[in-house]
């Protein structure tokens, strides 16, 4: 344990009763690692303290955690965990998340890994609770803990109901700490009566009727909304400025500090009329790379590649192999386009700092800004509101840095709320990307060799899910500085670009074979779960055998993501005429084993095939230079209500694994499904993304003439 400064790893005892007041704490020290995913090497969770609950004098039940609810249903599915546990209702169960002064730290809500990881961690800590409690009912009722059951909070002795004793009474005005240093016995899946069922979310209520409220509609007093002044393109540099007129505007206040020039006022649109009189001039440097010429630079750049698979000897396979097939697939910069921006509210008072703010990485955020104020880490507070959409693209948190600086040149609380903007120009993107690959498959349709380089995307989805006996898959630098400007997670990163570039080709091997493609998937797969997975969407979906294309317009891809397999067919129409491609109907089946909340997992699913619609049809980053050419959806397409086709979503049962993750896995196969349909419609294999109208049609118009 650490001082109560807040300087060391450890969690303060002293200040976790503070916090706690009144009632039963239940802690869970130490067990960091033991849950953390040995694959996943971007998740560090906390080793000390990583998940704790408060039963109060109430007999309500709140959890503290460093996750944060961003519309993923993660607010309700831990509810359900911890109350499964625990023995009581969801209903009873209070959440407080992503507050660095209450919740454990955490490294952010990212990567599918809440449920995975955290919610292990929470059900013990509700196991340990609840063993705690039956100890001190069993010497209130002067009964044997074998002899007591527990329903909705309540202790009982079994055979004599009127012998009882609650959870709140139990909890009455004691501070009792129990820590948790071993692992106790969790209820099987064969006992659950929480888990597993769909229970309304936590959240739905509030959003519904807009109760709801995120850092952009929260107000303190003597509060001002900020305007910055932004560079016209990435890498300009400021000449000349003059702020003359603006300081004129009644009510503005003009800050220039190191660099940060904002205009500052009591109402939005002061502020903005302020920045718009600034009058400022910019050097621009020079156009180096632009959205068609970005796919040579990645390679070109792309450095020494990292092997991420190799076995056989894929030289000689490729040597030998009579049909070798090479392809090499481009995807662009693809924005998160949250419907909520960047927005901080901060607050500097009696030398302490509070900042409201959208991000998905709280304690990050405020070790950031800690250190750009000069202030101890203890001494400031993030607090996460609910939060409109992130998809990786709210971890940075540029504009809680720019909020906290602003709130303590001016000793006001400060409200930066991005516009839409600057929105897209500050927006960390996801990737462009290239992917090389070559192989071949010998007389009986086994995959006899696969060698897989990605450049610009990073490797995750480009793991084997195929067996083959040569093999070699190598990732190049996915890193900043091959990009022209900020790059970073977005849904499943990296693997969108990888899954569509894979099963792409395999389409492309089982078409020159003449084989059907779900067979041919499911002569070459790997993994049982995948097949389990492919089996059951083909029956579901109604697929037809046959080798593609077969004008039918039916696809089928799989990818196994976040620990969960998934296999997803789709019907497409082709227009000719417009080269709009209508999307009619997707399934999609998921072994994400234990499945917390059914509903919820179905909306994710639902969710990530729709989002997914975009980097497949419509989303894509143009730009020259540093000047990003969209900044709006006036230019930047996303989805519409009208592209949604008529989704199934197959969860199937798997209660021998634990939770799996579930708000990426579905988004991965979007862009191969559609793609690998759009080939079975119409002959014409697409090696781009997003597969616009204007390039569907150049696309049919050139497979005609040939």
């Amino acid at each position: 344990m650490s001082d109560d400064r807040g300087e060391g790893k450890g969690f303060d005892r002293r200040r976790f009763l503070q916090l706690a007041g009144g009632g039963v704490v239940v802690a869970l020290v130490g067990l960091g690692a033991r849950f953390a995913l040995k694959r996943d090497r971007e998740f560090d969770y906390p080793e000390d303290l990583n998940a704790y609950l408060r039963i109060g004098r109430d007999g309500r039940v709140t959890v503290f955690s460093g996750k944060i609810e961003m519309g993923q249903g993660v607010m309700t599915s831990l509810a359900q965990m911890l109350a499964e546990e625990l023995g009581v209702s969801v209903a009873s169960v209070d959440m407080v998340m992503g507050d660095t002064r209450e919740c454990p730290p955490d490294a952010g809500t990212f990567g599918s890994l809440t449920t995975r990881v955290f919610g292990p961690a929470l059900r013990e800590a509700g196991a340990k609770a609840r063993s705690a409690l039956l100890g001190l009912a069993a010497k209130r009722l002067g009964a044997p803990r074998t002899a007591l059951a527990v329903d909705d909070g309540v202790v009982s002795v079994r055979g004599a109901p009127s012998r009882r004793v609650t959870y709140a009474d139990l909890a009455g005005g004691a501070k009792i700490l129990r820590v948790v240093d071993r692992r106790v016995a969790l209820r099987a899946a064969k006992d659950f009566t929480v888990i597993g069922r769909s229970v309304a979310r936590l959240d739905g209520p509030a959003k519904v009727t807009g109760v709801a409220k995120y850092a952009g509609d929260l107000r303190l007093p003597g509060m001002l909304y900020a305007r910055l002044l932004r560079p016209p393109m990435h890498g300009a540099m400021l000449v000349r400025i003059d702020t003359a007129a603006a300081e004129r505007v009644p009510g503005a206040r003009i800050v220039q500090h190191q660099g940060l020039i904002a205009a500052l006022h009591a109402d939005p649109q002061g502020a903005e009329t302020a920045v718009q009189a600034i009058r400022s001039s910019w050097s621009e440097p020079a156009t180096t790379v632009d959205s068609e010429s970005i796919f040579d630079h990645l390679v070109a750049v792309g450095g020494e590649p990292n092997e991420i698979a190799k076995h056989g000897d894929v030289e000689a396979a490729r040597a030998r192999a009579p049909h070798l097939l090479k392809s090499v697939f481009h995807k662009g910069y693809v924005a998160h386009a949250p419907m909520e921006p960047h927005t901080a509210l901060a607050e500097i008072k009696d030398g302490r700092a509070t900042i409201w703010a959208s991000t998905q990485t709280p304690f990050p955020t405020r070790d950031r800004v800690a250190k750009m104020l000069g202030m101890r880490r203890d001494a400031v507070r993030v607090i996460t509101p609910f939060v409109g959409g992130g998809f990786g693209g709210k971890s940075a948190g540029q504009q809680v840095l720019e909020a906290a600086r602003l709130a303590q040149l001016t000793r006001r609380p400060v409200m930066v709320e991005w516009t839409r903007d600057e929105e897209f120009f500050y927006d960390t993107f996801d990737p462009a990307a290239v992917v090389e690959v070559a192989s071949a498959a010998d007389p009986s349709g086994r995959i006899a060799l696969w060698d897989y380089a990605v450049f610009g995307a990073g490797a995750r989805g480009a793991a084997p899910i195929y067996a083959s006996p040569n093999m070699r898959i190598v990732a190049a630098s996915s890193g900043p500085e091959i990009h022209p400007f900020a790059v970073g997670p977005w849904r499943a990163p990296g693997a969108n670009m990888n899954v569509w570039a894979r099963e792409s080709q395999i389409d492309r091997m089982a078409a020159a074979l003449g084989q059907d493609p779900l067979e041919f998937r499911l002569r070459n797969v790997a993994e049982p779960r995948l097949r389990r997975a492919l089996e059951a969407v083909g029956t579901a979906f109604g697929w037809q055998s046959g080798p593609a294309p077969s004008r039918r317009g039916q696809g089928i891809a799989c990818s196994i993501d976040a620990g969960t397999c998934v296999a997803t067919a789709a019907a497409v129409r082709v227009d000719a005429a417009t080269g709009r491609v209508t999307v009619d109907r997707i399934v999609c089946a998921q072994d994400m084993g234990i499945v917390v909340n059914p509903e919820g997992a179905k909306m994710q699913i639902e969710g990530g095939l729709t989002m997914g619609l975009g980097y497949t049809l419509a989303e894509e980053l143009h730009f020259r230079g540093g000047d990003i050419l969209d900044r709006n959806f006036g230019t930047y397409q996303i989805p519409r209500f009208s592209w949604v086709p008529r989704i199934e979503a197959i969860l199937l049962e798997n209660d021998a694994l634990a939770p799996q993750g579930g708000g990426e896995p579905a988004i991965t196969t979007t862009g191969a499904v559609i793609a690998n349909a759009v080939f079975d419609a119409t002959g014409v294999r697409f090696y781009r993304l997003p597969m616009t109208p204007v390039r569907v049609m150049d696309a049919l118009a050139k497979s005609a003439k040939t």
